[in-house]
């Protein structure tokens, strides 16, 4: 019997719950779960260093091995859940060309109201994102649709 691949597309800005959400998610746990934070955090870890230290420096090669993680999860017929923040069109389109058989699932995390964003991001020492790159994703957020390829979309609470 053939089975459907799935990928699961996390959309929305940090500090939106993505990774928060994959957690608290009993079958996720089937799946291969894909984010350049993960490697960043590994390396920031490796080095006694904060998330924001190693950031440029590590960020191509954290680029890399996730996109590695992809193809291997592909490779072997896995489901994917790719956490980043996928927030345009232009961002979610090389994800569909690197998977183009999987059927594809939009999770879209809205924005929080600023005060919760704020408090959100703060609970993250030493991993900071400066206000103009928060302001710039909020502003061009576009909204994830079928007619881009999704078969679902689904939204959180």
């Amino acid at each position: 019997m053939f089975k459907q691949l799935k990928l699961y597309m996390l959309i929305g800005v940090p500090g939106s719950g993505k990774s928060t959400w994959v957690e608290n998610q009993d079958w996720a746990k089937n799946c291969v779960h894909v984010s350049t934070d993960q490697y960043v955090e590994a390396y920031a870890k490796g080095l006694d260093k904060t998330y924001n230290e190693v950031f440029k420096e590590v960020m191509p090669e954290c680029v890399r091995l996730m996109t590695d993680a992809v193809v291997l999860a592909r490779t072997r017929q896995q489901d994917i859940i790719w956490d980043q923040t996928s927030t345009t069109v232009a961002s979610r389109k090389k994800k569909f060309r690197m998977l183009p058989d999987y059927y594809t699932i939009a999770v879209v995390f809205r924005t929080p109201k600023s005060d919760e964003l704020t408090r959100r991001l703060a609970s993250r020492p030493g991993k900071n994102i400066p206000d103009y790159v928060m302001e710039s994703m909020i502003k061009n957020w576009e909204e994830p649709t079928e007619e881009e390829g999704f078969k679902e979309i689904w939204y959180t609470s």
